[in-house]
């Protein structure tokens, strides 16, 4: 007996000893993978120091080069107007991509209000339709119940001879009449859970622009972008501010100090004379027609014209006389074209 006691103890020992060691090894596995975890976090962690540590040293050098640029009398003009001509290049970029997007947005609302409209007069007409019906059946239920008031009436009013003869007859007509107006209280609720259902359905969702939209889209772009370039074509300075945008300074040279200063007059006068621009929504739709008329694409469903098609500039003077020049504004990205452009 003692023996089996023995036996029993030493088997649930070993069981307890077993699971020990598998808690053990669980665990130890769960910590291997967390270790691995965190040293891989470390290493994403020392790729990015090196990653800030390479931009400061990046910023450290241009901050050096520029303070170079600007001790160096022969240099310093040439900063301003580098830094002048980057900021006109970046404000027609603003100002390209607002013309842009409120053109989009304004699209959008129009097609989604045309959409609405159609919906709603959809929606009404089939109210109008179920209401109709809903009216006729009510006449057609008021006819059944004065009907089967007067029945009824004619049923009461019987002597016992008549109704003997007539009652029954009468009786199946009264039945006939009663499960014919049931059935069409039944028909009204049907009618009027379906003008329910008329009346609380939800309106459409904003859909997308379909392709002449979009095509459309993009030559009233293209047609602002031309616009800014004739405004800054004078002396190549639209080129200049291009390529300010692209380069870093020093890597231009605009020539001495009264050079510059031209070039900066000139800005400060292109900034006026673009802030007394009105009117140019007719300009540029007629700007538009033209280009649309000249475009090509590559496939039919593209909403961005093939460059070259759309490389004709239109000049448009105040007696609507129309010149002609070449660029191309979207092959050569002025502006940042490309990033605008309805696709």
């Amino acid at each position: 007996m003692a023996s089996l006691t023995t036996i029993f103890k030493s088997g649930s020992t070993d069981t307890q000893e077993t699971d020990k060691l598998v808690d053990l090894f669980r665990n130890r596995s769960e910590l291997k993978k967390e270790f691995a975890s965190l040293r891989n976090e470390k290493y994403q962690l020392q790729d990015r120091i090196k990653q800030h540590e390479g931009n400061t040293a990046r910023v450290q050098q241009q901050l050096l080069h520029l303070e170079s640029l600007l001790l160096d009398p022969e240099w310093v003009h040439n900063v301003v107007a580098f830094y002048q001509l980057r900021g006109m290049a970046t404000h027609c970029i603003e100002q390209l991509s607002r013309f842009a997007e409120q053109l989009k947005q304004q699209r959008e609302q129009r097609v989604h209000h045309k959409a609405l409209v159609s919906w709603n007069q959809e929606r009404q007409q089939k109210t109008e339709r179920i209401e109709s019906r809903i009216g006729e059946h009510r006449l057609a239920s008021q006819l059944l119940e004065d009907q089967l008031q007067s029945e009824r009436h004619k049923l009461m009013t019987m002597n016992g001879f008549v109704k003997l003869f007539r009652g029954r007859a009468l009786g199946v007509q009264i039945d006939d009449i009663v499960s014919r107006l049931e059935a069409g209280q039944q028909q009204e609720q049907e009618f009027l859970h379906e003008l329910e259902s008329v009346q609380g359905m939800d309106p459409p969702d904003q859909t997308g622009l379909d392709i002449d939209t979009k095509r459309s889209i993009n030559f009233m772009i293209l047609s602002f972008a031309q616009h800014l370039y004739l405004h800054l074509e004078e002396d190549s300075l639209v080129d200049l501010a291009k390529e300010a945008s692209e380069k870093s300074v020093g890597a231009i040279n605009y020539g001495n100090k009264s050079e510059c200063d031209a070039i900066l007059k000139l800005l400060a006068r292109k900034r006026k004379e673009a802030e007394a621009e009105t009117d140019l929504a007719e300009v540029l739709k007629k700007r538009a027609k033209l280009i649309a008329d000249d475009s090509q694409f590559r496939h039919e469903h593209d909403a961005v014209p093939v460059p070259n098609s759309v490389a004709t500039i239109f000049a448009i003077d105040a007696n609507g006389v129309v010149q002609k020049q070449h660029a191309d504004l979207l092959g050569d990205n002025y502006f940042a074209l490309a990033k605008v452009l309805s696709r």
